[in-house]
């Protein structure tokens, strides 16, 4: 573990989100990705699977009303506390999707962000015998690394699968592959590194090999998590799944986020997830 990390906990917490101004640290490319780092004051900690609402870019000397809405992103990891401040070195990835995170990528160190978190419900991180296979596609790669370590901690057998379009969509490799206890295991469509294809082969060769005890995790594009839970249905394993809903809010005002499930009725993502069972949600109803 890097000096500067947190340590882990295997205890769960619910800690209270805060609504706070947060420093930029260092806002930098990797690949096709941003890493932002951001200094939180007062920062409660969370739990692997939480996310964050973070302002659409810098606050200005006048505020600004466009894009209004924040956007929400999974922690990717929790750095430790700062010794100048009562501040914590909380770090997210994103991407460049639109006007808001184009405006997040342009903020330099010094700026602040607005931030509020954590929230959501995250991963139940439990000692286990079986292994557990953490599986990421775009976006979702960003709630794979603190998983990861805190099941490693846990003493689990742990493999990361990530699957991308090219080497340059692997945002966070280089992370995971320093992880010590960790099988890293990537996929991607044109063969430029890894297995040549989708995540979903690699995962199901992984299955046959380990399904006796295992778990399966998936963050990523709905399709991907949808084919994850298949594969681990048809094998009897688990799968556990964090859905990406587009939300406004984060805490259920704006009902953006409703899930489908396979019982009936929905589920807002921001309060009773973004975690779930695989097999509460019916995938035909996600876009």
């Amino acid at each position: 573990m890097n000096a500067n990390e947190a340590p882990i906990e295997s205890v769960q917490h619910d800690a209270q989100p805060i609504r706070s101004q947060a420093r930029v640290l260092a806002n930098e490319p990797d690949g096709h990705g941003w890493r932002l780092r951001l200094a939180v004051p007062h920062w409660p900690g969370s739990i692997p699977g939480q996310f964050v609402m973070v302002g659409a870019g810098p606050e200005t000397a006048a505020p600004r009303r466009d894009p209004l809405l924040p956007r929400p992103m999974a922690i990717y990891r929790e750095r430790g506390p700062l010794r100048t401040a009562d501040e914590a070195d909380v770090e997210l990835l994103y991407r460049v999707v639109g006007r808001g995170t184009a405006l997040l990528a342009a903020s330099t160190p010094g700026d602040r962000i607005s931030i509020v978190g954590p929230l959501g419900r995250g991963f139940r991180v439990e000692p286990g015998a079986g292994p557990a296979l953490l599986v990421g596609g775009g976006t979702g790669i960003a709630s794979l690394y603190e998983l990861a370590r805190a099941l490693v901690a846990c003493g689990r057998r742990v493999s990361v699968l990530l699957g991308a379009r090219g080497e340059p969509d692997l945002t966070g490799r280089a992370d995971l592959q320093a992880l010590q206890g960790v099988e890293l295991i990537c996929a991607t469509e044109d063969g430029s590194v890894g297995f040549h294809g989708r995540v979903s082969e690699p995962l199901e060769a992984c299955l046959d090999r380990d399904a006796v005890g295992a778990t399966v995790f998936a963050v990523g594009p709905t399709p991907m998590m949808r084919v994850c839970a298949e594969l681990a249905e048809a094998k009897g394993v688990p799968c556990v799944v964090s859905l990406e809903n587009p939300m406004a809010c984060g805490f259920g005002v704006c009902l953006g986020c409703a899930a489908p499930r396979r019982a009936g009725g929905f589920s807002l993502v921001c309060r009773a997830g973004p975690v779930f069972d695989a097999r509460e949600i019916a995938w035909e109803g996600l876009p």
